[in-house]
């Protein structure tokens, strides 16, 4: 992905007709699209081959098997034009490792998940999450998703794998969550879904928030 308004728009929409409209008119304004299950699930996998015209996709299935089933969901991910995938770490090292290397045979990106954004995450995830980021950073993954709703985390792990790599970061907006303090807690990116495709008028929604993280940026450069 290229660094220009630094938002993923996670598209959870459901109907193909809708998300094919949204992706257009918000392309602009997002340098990555977020596909899950509930767009595939209704519309089938060939979905992100179609959005993948407008960004580039990011398959969040958050995979979570063993080794042998996170190669054929990985596999199956990125032969219908994917760019990146992102799953949990809390199956193990070997596990992650098998993604890692079918990424790396179709010259792809994996996240891996430390922490998620809602309450929630904060339970079980949190606990392990430094661990979790930890292992990717020494697997070879591309990056982790690190919760906007709790800047604090997120500048925990950015603290702990440096440059290494990328964060991602959901729970911009509906969530709670701002982008300019995750952008300030060291995110690479932040992850925004309804308040975007939700909007009355989401190109308007996306440019304000990419307004939002240029002044954030100006104002750390």
């Amino acid at each position: 992905m290229e660094r220009k308004t630094r938002i993923i728009l996670a598209l959870d929409v459901s109907d193909r007709e809708e998300a094919l409209k949204i992706a257009e008119d918000v392309s602009e304004f997002v340098d990555a699209i977020k596909v899950g299950y509930p767009l595939v699930l209704a519309t089938g996998l060939e979905i992100i081959r179609e959005l993948a015209e407008f960004a580039p996709i990011i398959a969040d299935f958050k995979v979570a098997d063993i080794p042998n089933t996170n190669r054929l969901i990985c596999e199956q991910v990125f032969e219908v034009g994917a760019d990146a995938v992102i799953v949990q770490g809390f199956t193990g090292r070997d596990s992650l490792d098998a993604c890692i290397e079918v990424a790396s045979e179709y010259r792809k990106d994996v996240f891996v998940v430390s922490e998620m954004s809602h309450p929630g995450g904060a339970e079980f995830l949190q606990p392990v999450g430094e661990a979790i980021a930890r292992m990717a950073a020494e697997a070879g993954a591309s990056g982790l998703v690190a919760p906007a709703t709790r800047p604090e985390r997120v500048k925990k792990i950015r603290e702990i794998v440096g440059d290494k790599l990328t964060i991602i970061s959901p729970g911009v907006g509906a969530q709670g969550g701002r982008a300019s303090n995750a952008i300030a807690a060291g995110a690479d990116w932040v992850i925004v879904g309804r308040s975007i495709y939700k909007a009355e008028l989401p190109k308007k929604a996306a440019s304000e928030i990419a307004a939002e993280i240029e002044a954030e940026l100006r104002r750390e450069g």
